[in-house]
């Protein structure tokens, strides 16, 4: 699910409905993520820098051995979000 060129929005958002429907672990999206999101070599536009950084950190709890910081419902919401802006 990965590739070596800058990923563009489908596969965002791929890799968002993969969380969302438990296809993949957050910690992996979040991984994915931070490898793209964190080279400041990289230009992107408004819309996929806004969904890999919450991609990025897609992972955290509330405290160790806590519940996610941003609950399934969340992550649907901004898989939502994503697609209402992408214009589908």
């Amino acid at each position: 699910m990965g590739s070596a060129e800058q990923p563009g929005l489908d596969e965002i958002e791929h890799w968002f409905a993969a969380v969302a429907d438990d296809r993949v672990s957050r910690d992996e999206a979040d991984r994915w993520a931070a490898r793209w999101f964190l080279d400041d070599e990289l230009h992107w536009d408004d819309l996929s820098l806004w969904a890999l950084g919450l991609l990025h950190g897609i992972d955290l709890s509330a405290g160790p051995g806590g519940p996610y910081l941003h609950g399934e419902a969340q992550v649907r919401d901004w898989l939502a979000e994503l697609r209402r802006r992408r214009g589908r």
